[in-house]
């Protein structure tokens, strides 16, 4: 019973392709028979509302793949009178070749020359319905072989007609579609887009333009499951935006296309229910079952997001967990944070893969699950259909394959108790992609089957639920859900950013919070390699942000054994004002002691763009290098860095020593000057023939004034 359970559980991660491609067939079939392939380009009227119809139009397309021409090839129908018995007979159908189930062989039809190598050709081929036998409503296998000269079937396709009879005897079928419009995550922090593939999705090629045409384009009510983080981000394009992280950033002009999306989709959505995911849709068993649910309250918190952006509060109270499926402690954080209540008061959404199947058939979409909140009510969607229309139909012939495997699955239900009402949910892949005509024709068909009855989802929630047992979360999921080393690097980044945040003074205009739920997204699911590429981006990034609040000093100098030296702190945030404390430590205590600071000087507030020197005071113990260790943190003592050292240079020259050293060449610098004054005087007088300046030794007096005779040369004593 575990491995069934397991094997029943993992359709909702590995795509079961119930509508078998053309290319997965040829893979099955033997290597000579693959080199020839069919394709089925279009079978109309898609189903026979009526039953007055008695023909179906088949065509498609025969390809060689060879390598030589291939002469003599033919196509036949192939069928069975009598509707399909059950949805598991529908698979095995699917799944086989028409020869194979099907009984009922049509006349061979050549086609009108041989097909070279890697050449085509059409056909087109008429079912008559009432010929073949179909009489009542059902489903009825049609198959299309291409057989060789010799009569041997070399390729073949099965589909499915939906016949409803004159008097079809039914009730129809409530059923209700999750429309998802979610996106892998496209950015790191809020202001790096990591590629430009969103501005791509956006255009009227796109995926998200195709699902909102599809939507908008018929009025068959659907139910959005919109992510915050995709209307997040369309916003951040309608500005100029970055696109690369580091050195490699290009500047984008704002996008019109992005623009258009956001208008597209208000009016798409305006007359339907949606409900918002938690931003960036967080894997949230992953979170639950490494403690994390701080996390997972954020990313509920965030979802304001979606209403700010479409002008319109969620109209619906659903939990759509990754891949519907979560245990009970997950399931516990999102009834809590989604404040469901009783049954009919919000609901989960979930695989009805986590339900044992109860006898009679496919059963009502509602149910319930008991959780540590209590008993929450359920919206059980149909995997088997989910998987159908979420079916890549980019391949030749997946398309009808997948539109006509549409029509007969909930025909095949409405069948199983024509009498008896019931409900049916279809939520497509979260990222699913289908071609714009598809998704059209999905919804169209969902409007106009008479079998059916479009519903949106709060109708089908408010039915009284069907007592189901929960099969649980399976553990082989585990491998699926990001890992305990990932988030752990990512805590880690949560953390930094937290610290850095804690410094900032209201209003914050700077927050991780959004950049640490996108990393740990769901989507990140099975692309571990990208996924680390994007955490990597988003460290950088915020490292890159730690480094615009710092101390400028590398080196500084102390004249003399004690004194202060002046320290930097530089803002360079462009919009948000900061409150840091600047902690001091020396390296080397015995060389190097700090002082006290007064605590004006270790809190220090910069507004963006400011810088200021505090001093620090210091005493050393010797001449030389040293160095001390500054760390910038909060006021509640968050450390957002590592910190930096910085070496204080030592002289041993004091004050004092300074001034005596400087009065001393003052007087030198004096006397020189005096000295040089008089000499510069005297060659004056001499250039210019005053001798009096020469004295006694010249012979002359200087006039009024009489030298003493024994002054007077050759005068002296007796002389």
């Amino acid at each position: 019973m575990r491995a069934v359970r397991r094997a029943a559980a993992l359709l909702s991660v590995v795509p079961f392709l119930t509508c078998v491609p053309l290319v997965a067939q040829a893979q099955a079939q033997p290597r000579e028979r693959a080199e020839v392939t069919i394709a089925l380009t279009a079978m109309s009227p898609r189903a026979d509302p009526s039953g007055k119809r008695s023909i179906v139009q088949v065509r498609g397309r025969i390809e060689n793949h060879t390598g030589h021409t291939v002469p003599g090839l033919s196509v036949r129908l192939r069928y069975n009178g009598s509707p399909v018995g059950s949805r598991g007979q529908l698979d095995q159908l699917a799944q086989a070749e028409p020869g194979q189930r099907l009984v009922g062989t049509g006349q061979a039809v050549p086609l009108p020359q041989a097909v070279p190598s890697g050449g085509a050709q059409d056909f087109a081929l008429k079912l008559n319905t009432k010929a073949v036998g179909m009489r009542a409503f059902g489903v009825y296998p049609v198959g299309v072989e291409v057989v060789n000269a010799q009569q041997q079937a070399v390729a073949g396709v099965t589909s499915f007609v939906t016949f409803t009879g004159a008097s079809p005897g039914y009730k129809p079928v409530n059923i209700g579609w999750v429309w998802p419009l979610m996106d892998r995550m496209h950015r790191a922090d809020d202001d790096t887009f990591l590629d430009d593939r969103l501005a791509g999705e956006l255009t009227p090629s796109g995926r998200l333009h195709g699902l909102v045409a599809a939507a908008a384009q018929t009025k068959t009510p659907v139910t959005w499951a919109i992510d915050p983080a995709l209307l997040d981000d369309v916003t951040a394009m309608t500005r100029p935006y970055t696109v690369g992280a580091g050195d490699k950033k290009q500047k984008k002009g704002a996008s019109k296309a992005a623009a258009e999306w956001i208008r597209a989709l208000k009016a798409a959505s305006a007359g339907d229910p949606y409900f918002a995911v938690p931003y960036a849709d967080p894997d949230a068993v992953a979170l639950v079952r490494y403690r994390m649910t701080k996390n997972l309250a954020t990313a509920y918190d965030q979802r304001t997001v979606a209403a700010q952006v479409l002008g319109r509060q969620p109209t619906a109270k659903i939990a759509w967990p990754p891949a519907g499926m979560a245990g009970p402690s997950t399931l516990t954080q999102l009834a809590k944070l989604s404040k469901l209540g009783a049954p009919g008061d919000g609901s989960f959404l979930l695989t009805d893969a986590m339900f044992a199947p109860p006898p009679g058939g496919t059963p009502r979409a509602t149910t319930t699950i008991p959780t540590g909140a209590g008993t929450k009510g359920v919206i059980a969607y149909d995997e088997k259909l989910s998987q159908i229309v979420s079916t890549d139909t980019s391949k030749p012939g997946a398309e009808v394959l997948a539109e006509q495997r549409f029509l007969a699955e909930t025909a095949m239900i409405t069948a199983e108790a024509p009498n008896t009402p019931r409900t049916l949910v279809v939520a497509p892949n979260r990222h699913w992609n289908p071609s714009p005509s598809y998704a059209r024709m999905l919804l169209t068909a969902t409007s106009t089957a008479p079998w059916l009855r479009a519903q949106p989802l709060d109708k089908i929630a408010s039915v009284a639920p069907q007592q189901r047992a929960s099969t649980g979360y399976p553990d082989d999921f585990q491998r699926y859900e990001l890992g305990p080393g990932y988030l752990g690097a990512v805590r880690g980044i949560e953390r930094r950013a937290d610290a850095f945040t804690a410094m900032m003074i209201p209003p914050i205009k700077l927050s991780y919070d959004r950049s640490v739920l996108r990393a740990e997204s769901a989507a990140w699911r099975g692309r571990q390699a990208r996924a680390k590429r994007a955490r990597d981006a988003l460290s950088g990034e915020l490292d890159r942000t730690l480094t615009k609040v710092r101390v400028l000093n590398d080196r500084v100098s102390l004249a003399g054994r004690s004194g202060h030296i002046l320290i930097t702190v530089v803002n360079e945030l462009p919009d948000q004002r900061v409150r840091v404390v600047m902690d001091v430590s020396s390296l080397n205590r015995a060389k190097l002691q700090i002082g006290r600071i007064d605590d004006n000087d270790r809190v220090i507030e910069l507004g963006p763009g400011q810088k200021t020197s505090r001093p620090i005071p210091v005493e050393a113990n010797g001449n030389g290098n040293f160095s001390i260790h500054l760390q910038l943190r909060s006021v509640s003592g968050r450390k957002f860095d590592k910190g930096k050292d910085i070496t204080v240079r030592t002289t041993g020259y004091g004050r004092a020593a300074l001034l005596i050293t400087g009065g001393g060449l003052a007087v030198l610098v004096a006397g020189v000057g005096v000295r040089a004054m008089r000499a510069r005087r005297r060659r004056k007088a001499e250039a210019a023939g005053d001798h009096t300046a020469g004295g006694p030794e010249q012979g002359l007096e200087p006039p009024g004034y009489a030298l003493p005779p024994t002054a007077l040369p050759g005068r002296g004593n007796g002389d």
